[in-house]
């Protein structure tokens, strides 16, 4: 069947009201904050706190809660994202192709929870603990579901090791209502992300601190140790008591393969004092002769739990 013909006139037409279209949208263009994205589309908050439902356009890339981004509304609460306007901070984590994936943005502080249950590796919480340094960006260490710790724990025990570097602290129980006044002081005046393993009770927190949310909460699985995934993507979420806080997926790794072992280094805060002294520019500190690093760690200057870690890091994850 053929195609119907133009007129000069028609197309003169469609082109002005194409035109009155895109002017029509320009005007009515306003800054948002992106509380959650699911696929093609988002919940995108306007500034006067009205949530929209928008669809994104193609070339805008990864977008994450927590993004600040340029939008329109269309009707009832509906909306296309036009633009992403750009990051102070990205966290982001890397995907099995060997891409970064974010995982929350514009966050000022990286609440690490970890637990007895499931068994807490400090692999990924030196892990975190490198982005946090790298980023420039506040860590916490929560210790959550305290009250089921005895003095003998790994857990207690290996956090001492964290306090004495002087990471800040910080102890929570839900059940047993422990630390929960002082985790809201600490989340004033800040956007803030949990990250940690599944299963360590971030949902349960989360629920405490926002009553009137739906979130979803899992039990510990019996058949994988490492506990359910309850949160399938990052969402933002308003505190009453004052600042933000973005809900993450949990993580059973967090690689650093994209930064260069001397960055990695850096984020030991302890390594610091010794770095730039090794007998070679290039030193990795695994087993090079005249290592500093090394040195510190033989005169227990450094904890050999962290300098294992570090190397971990290097051999695993850094080019």
């Amino acid at each position: 069947m053929p195609k119907r013909r133009i007129t000069q006139q028609q197309q003169h037409q469609i082109t002005r009201q194409q035109q009155q279209r895109l002017t029509s949208q320009h005007a009515t263009q306003q800054s948002g904050l992106l509380i959650t994205q699911h696929g093609k589309h988002a919940m995108v908050e306007a500034s006067d706190g009205t949530l929209y439902h928008c669809s994104l356009r193609q070339h805008l890339g990864s977008l994450v809660a927590g993004d600040r981004v340029i939008w329109h509304p269309v009707k009832n609460q509906q909306g296309v994202i036009t633009a992403k306007q750009p990051r102070a901070t990205v966290l982001a984590k890397p995907t099995a192709r060997g891409e970064l994936k974010p995982v929350a943005a514009n966050i000022d502080q990286v609440i690490i929870v970890i637990a007895i249950k499931p068994k807490f590796s400090t692999l990924l919480l030196d892990s975190y603990l490198v982005a946090c340094a790298t980023l420039d960006l506040s860590p916490l260490i929560l210790i959550n579901k305290c009250d089921l710790l005895t003095p003998d724990d790994e857990l207690t025990t290996t956090i001492d090791l964290y306090m004495q570097l002087k990471y800040p602290v910080m102890y929570t129980s839900v059940p047993a209502q422990q630390g929960l006044t002082q985790l809201k002081d600490q989340l004033k005046t800040f956007t803030s992300v949990f990250v940690g393993q599944s299963g360590v009770g971030k949902s349960s927190l989360i629920s405490y601190l926002l009553p009137h949310e739906t979130i979803a909460i899992g039990d510990l699985s019996i058949k994988q140790p490492y506990g359910k995934h309850t949160t399938s993507t990052s969402r933002l979420y308003h505190l009453t008591g004052g600042g933000d806080l973005i809900d993450s997926p949990g993580v059973r790794e967090f690689g650093l393969w994209h930064l260069p072992a001397n960055q990695i280094a850096q984020g030991f805060t302890e390594f610091r004092p010794w770095l730039g002294q090794c007998k070679f520019r290039d030193c990795r500190h695994q087993q090079e002769p005249g290592c500093a690093i090394l040195a510190a760690m033989e005169k227990q200057q450094i904890d050999p739990r962290r300098f294992y870690n570090y190397q971990q890091l290097v051999v695993q994850y850094s080019s």
